[in-house]
């Protein structure tokens, strides 16, 4: 699901912000004259079903509420015909034209003795849709996904699904992102697939532990995502542009918010720009 495929996104959120022993993937969201608390949870968008978990906790949090907001309107009709179009390169430009000939070759072999098929089928696809072939091959798993489940559990208690922004605006997120340097990120994966592996063995260990500051470092230290350069386009703009949309939802009703646990911690985060706002924001353990 967009860069969601990426490692960024794949917690699709070490500053100043420590979480001390309250380390958690669910938080309450109280005070400022709230009926009723609403709760944030930080989701992974790629894990394995041994390691992905709906706790006791969760569903409390969820059954307490009245409404469900995910980064996108899970329930939308039009949101899977919006994405393939998002994912199609559009732009009149190749691979071939992207990359060096080894590195196209590398590539081109890659995805034919993984997928069957080369960049001659392939490359109609944008290398945002690419880096989440690479990822697949990394999991050897079928994927489970937090927001497809929450949307599920939403929809058995009749409850609506929101989304904080639109397909279209996640895609506008990785246009700003020069192509060239995305094509050559899935070569970089391809060429080191051992290291990506452990790197992602490493960013689901974190994310079990529920250590926020330890998952932000490693998306910024880590050399197969885009975080050098564009943390503001990838994390902090849409923070900040959600920090609206939440606050009239839960003045509204109690709402259950989950998002990449990338967007939570730090001091741009979702959880400390809502402190900033004036909320209590207490870890559920």
């Amino acid at each position: 699901m967009l860069k969601k495929l990426f490692l960024t996104f794949t917690l699709t959120g070490l500053t100043t912000f420590g979480f001390g022993q309250n380390k958690s993937m669910l938080w309450e969201i109280s005070g400022k004259d709230l009926a009723k608390p609403s709760y944030l949870f930080g989701t992974i968008h790629l894990i394995c079903p041994t390691d992905f978990a709906i706790t006791e906790p969760i569903r409390k949090a969820l059954s307490s509420t009245e409404q469900v907001y995910l980064e996108l309107d899970m329930d939308d009709p039009q949101m899977m015909p919006k994405m393939q179009k998002g994912m199609m390169n559009t732009g009149g430009k190749s691979y071939k034209e992207w990359l060096k000939p080894d590195d196209y070759n590398l590539l081109n072999d890659y995805y034919k003795s993984k997928m069957g098929a080369g960049l001659a089928q392939l490359g109609m696809l944008k290398p945002l849709a690419l880096m989440s072939m690479n990822y697949m091959t990394l999991l050897n798993c079928q994927p489970e996904s937090y927001d497809m489940t929450f949307a599920k559990m939403a929809s058995e208690q009749k409850k609506e699904v929101l989304g904080l922004e639109t397909v279209e605006s996640q895609f506008d997120v990785f246009d700003k992102i020069p192509v060239e340097k995305q094509a050559a990120e899935l070569v970089e994966m391809v060429r080191n697939q051992e290291k990506a592996r452990t790197e992602f063995n490493q960013l689901i260990t974190l994310y079990k532990a529920q250590d926020l500051d330890g998952l932000l470092k490693l998306m910024r230290q880590s050399e197969f995502s885009d975080m050098a350069g564009y943390e503001d386009v990838l994390l902090n703009d849409r923070n900040a542009n959600w920090i609206p949309t939440i606050e009239q939802a839960v003045k509204q009703k109690p709402t259950f918010i989950a998002v990449g646990a990338g967007h939570l911690g730090g001091d741009k985060g979702v959880i400390q720009l809502l402190r900033k706002k004036g909320y209590t924001i207490k870890a559920v353990n």
